[in-house]
Order: structure tokens, then C-alpha cells, then sequence
């Protein structure tokens, strides 16, 4: 993975715009991967999906409270992509109480597909799902990679989290200054 530039996908977004008005003043904004990551030094997190335990207990909270350390560590961003859609990622954001990371939707599973990294996940009913990762993004160029253990299909894993983790992508980060 190392070297290899990331997909250049469209993410189907929803953004606040209160000229729409009503109860619900929000409008589709489609997001190019290929400029998100351009130019900039990105810490992107990929898991299963929105509202599973160890997502919501462990690794979304963690990327949260290491958000600023991140920060001072050279990152830019700081990225959770999930295959679930904008509705989803949406009101999983609200239910965490994000107010740092920033929540991508990959609802088509374009990113994760490319990325090599989509799973199947039939034995809990979840379908397409993407592997648990981190990297470091450097102009949309993948400058170090973090991936969970034992990727498959059949429903063999633990749902492994430690080496995608934001202490291990804080200390590459800090040892890799830009």
C-alpha cells in the first residue's frame, strides 16, 4: 500500500444549507476524494460501520480524544470512512458527539473496493463492509499504513482493533515530521 495513491472516488455527502429550510436543511454535495486528499497531510480511519461496538466504543472515540495530539503531529484532517451512507454517518456523528473528526460516507463502497480493503460480512447480516485501517495520506499518497490482522471473508476474525489505533498512527507521525 505504501506509494500507492488513493482512489480518486465520489462520496455522496449531505451538507447544512439552511436556504433549503424546513426541518431537515440539508442538500447532497458530492466529494471528490482526489481533492479532499490533495495537498494535504490526512489521517484517514476505516472500520466495519456506524453504531457496531467496537467503532462506536473504542476507535471513533479514540481518533476524537487523539484529534488535537494529530493535529500537532502534522495532520491537516483527520478522516473516519465507512461503507454506510450519509444518513447513517450523519446521525452516528451526532449519537458520539463528534465535534473533530470528520465523518466520509462510503455508501457505495466505491473508496473501499479500490482500496482493496471491502469484506464481506454476510454472517452478521452486514454485507459489504470495509476491513479495519488507518493511514497517513500525504497528497493523496499513502505515506503509512495500518491494518488490522487476518482480513477475510468467512466470518473467522474477532473484529481485531490495536493496529489501527491513533496511539500507532501518532507515533509514526511524530517520528515522520513533514
Amino acid at each position: 500500500m505504501l506509494g500507492r495513491d488513493i482512489p480518486d472516488v465520489t462520496l455522496k455527502t449531505r451538507v447544512r444549507d439552511e436556504s433549503v429550510g424546513g426541518d431537515n436543511p440539508f442538500r447532497w454535495q458530492d466529494v471528490q476524494t482526489g481533492e479532499l486528499f490533495a495537498g494535504k497531510r490526512v489521517v484517514v480511519f476505516s472500520l466495519p460501520g456506524a453504531f457496531t461496538p467496537t467503532c462506536s466504543n473504542e476507535q471513533c472515540p479514540a481518533f476524537e480524544q487523539n484529534y488535537e495530539a494529530l493535529r500537532a503531529a502534522g495532520a491537516d484532517e483527520v478522516y473516519c470512512l465507512s461503507v454506510n451512507d450519509a444518513f447513517v454517518m450523519f446521525q452516528w456523528g451526532k449519537h458520539l458527539g463528534l465535534n473533530k473528526v470528520k465523518l466520509l460516507p462510503d455508501g457505495s463502497a466505491d473508496f473501499t473496493r479500490r482500496m482493496g480493503m471491502l469484506i464481506r460480512k454476510d454472517h452478521l447480516g452486514f454485507g459489504e463492509r470495509s476491513w479495519r485501517y488507518a493511514m497517513v495520506v500525504d497528497n493523496g499518497t499513502i505515506a503509512a499504513w495500518f491494518e488490522e490482522p487476518g482480513i477475510n471473508d468467512e466470518g473467522l476474525d474477532e473484529d481485531p482493533y490495536g493496529e489501527s489505533a491513533p496511539d500507532k498512527v501518532l507515533a509514526w507521525m511524530e517520528g515522520n515530521a513533514r
